[in-house]
Parts: C-alpha cells; sequence; structure tokens
C-alpha cells in the first residue's frame, strides 16, 4: 500500500523557516512528478509548490514564490519543502502527493503555525 508521510512542521515566528519532508513508501516515485499542497483552517486544499520527476523543472503557487523551495531526493523516496520568509497566512496543514495528486487517501499532513 502507497504511504505519504509529512514531517518537519511546526510553532514558528513570522520571519522564520521551517523545512517539510515527504517520505514516500510502498512504491518509487523517481518516475512521478511531485507536489506540496496546504489546507487552511476553513479553505479548500491548494497546490503550493510542483517539481519534476527528475528535479530539474519546479514551480509555485504566487503566493510562496521567492519564499519556498521544493525538492527532492530520489535515492532515498524524499521530497522537501523550505519555506522561508514565513508569514501568518502560511498557517495550514501541509501535505505532499505526486502532482497532480492521484494517491488517495492523502497523509496525515503536517501542521505548520506562524505567529505574528
Amino acid at each position: 500500500q502507497v504511504q505519504l508521510v509529512e514531517s518537519g512542521g511546526g510553532l514558528v515566528q513570522a520571519g522564520g523557516s521551517l523545512r517539510l519532508s515527504c517520505a514516500a513508501s510502498g512504491r518509487t516515485f523517481s518516475s512521478y512528478a511531485m507536489g506540496w499542497f496546504r489546507q487552511a483552517p476553513g479553505k479548500e486544499r491548494e497546490f503550493v509548490a510542483g517539481i519534476s520527476w527528475g528535479g530539474a523543472g519546479t514551480h509555485y503557487a504566487d503566493s510562496v514564490k521567492g519564499r519556498f523551495t521544493i525538492s527532492r531526493d530520489n535515492a532515498k523516496n524524499l521530497v522537501y519543502l523550505q519555506m522561508n520568509s514565513l508569514k501568518p497566512e502560511d498557517t495550514a496543514v501541509y501535505y505532499c502527493n505526486t502532482n497532480p495528486p492521484t494517491i488517495n487517501p492523502w497523509g496525515q499532513g503536517t501542521q505548520v503555525t506562524v505567529s505574528s
């Protein structure tokens, strides 16, 4: 069974940084484009960042462009999201999945809370 496990979230002050990790098991994801998504309270889940299967191509939501960096280590089946200059509006549960999302159910996500 395919599993996605996100980690690395926490409470941070505005302007701070966090690095999220996504561990995939049950399937080799090196041939899949991957993405990070987030869901804030009362809002729908939204796309944050995506990376091509080889890692050369990345793209970001306008709201995080220049602050977040997605990367991957295919040898370890890991995907990362480096988040810098965090803002209170980045507060959400963060999830990884293929991009576009194909894995169901989603992982449990990791909570990121940014205080002002």
